[in-house]
């Protein structure tokens, strides 16, 4: 032992405490991954957690007014990136459209993409897009109502409050629905989330276009 210290080695307690303290060191990490783990498993659960007490309440419903859009009576607001050509399309006519979606309420996040091939003819192609009859209930109010003002070739943005957007926060019971798994995903998690964050929706509509009734 004397010959220990004097060459500087650790005494036997000071080395058995060190020893404790190493094989402390993996425990409190562990420790640390397993309680971050349950607090983000819990955190994951709460996205789409059932809050009964906020069911029907106005939270997070915005009530913005965008100077440079057009409001109409029932409070869709909307704005003409392209003027199109030709009639509007009348009640029981289809429509052919391309459309971007977005939670424009929620970090804006887009949950669909316009695909149109541009200079692509159109025989052939259109069950490509997006198809509705005009008048038959099958969309969103806000998509009818824009719709039926619009001319082929036209692009019409509209910002559509939760009252005009999906029914029951369900994109299943009226189009459009997102044609992709991340997209649904994407306006799922903001439809679901009762009340607790905006749901206001962005939509910029092509109208590519109309099908006469037969």
């Amino acid at each position: 032992m004397v010959v220990l210290a004097k060459l500087g080695a650790p005494s036997m307690p000071g080395f058995m405490m060190d020893r404790r303290r190493l094989m402390l060191i993996p425990a409190i990490t562990i420790g640390i991954a397993s309680c971050q783990y349950t607090f983000e498993k819990a955190a994951a659960k709460a996205e789409f957690a059932d809050m009964p007490a906020l069911r029907g309440k106005d939270y997070g419903k915005t009530k913005m007014r965008y100077p440079d859009y057009t409001e109409t009576e029932s409070g869709l607001q909307y704005k003409d990136l392209r003027v199109g050509d030709g009639p509007s399309p009348k009640k029981g006519e289809i429509v052919v459209v391309d459309w971007d979606g977005y939670t424009i309420g929620y970090y804006g996040r887009i949950f669909e993409a316009r695909n149109k091939t541009k200079g692509g003819s159109f025989e052939g192609g259109d069950k490509d897009f997006f198809k509705f009859k005009v008048g038959s209930g099958q969309v969103i109010p806000a998509f009818e109502e824009a719709i039926s003002g619009m001319a082929p070739g036209g692009v019409r943005r509209i910002i559509v409050p939760p009252d005009l957007g999906y029914p029951d926060n369900d994109y299943n019971k009226l189009g459009p629905k997102p044609t992709t798994f991340s997209g649904q995903r994407a306006l799922d998690f903001v439809l679901r989330n009762q009340g607790l964050i905006d749901k206001t929706l962005l939509f910029d509509i092509e109208l590519l276009k109309i099908i006469p009734n037969q």
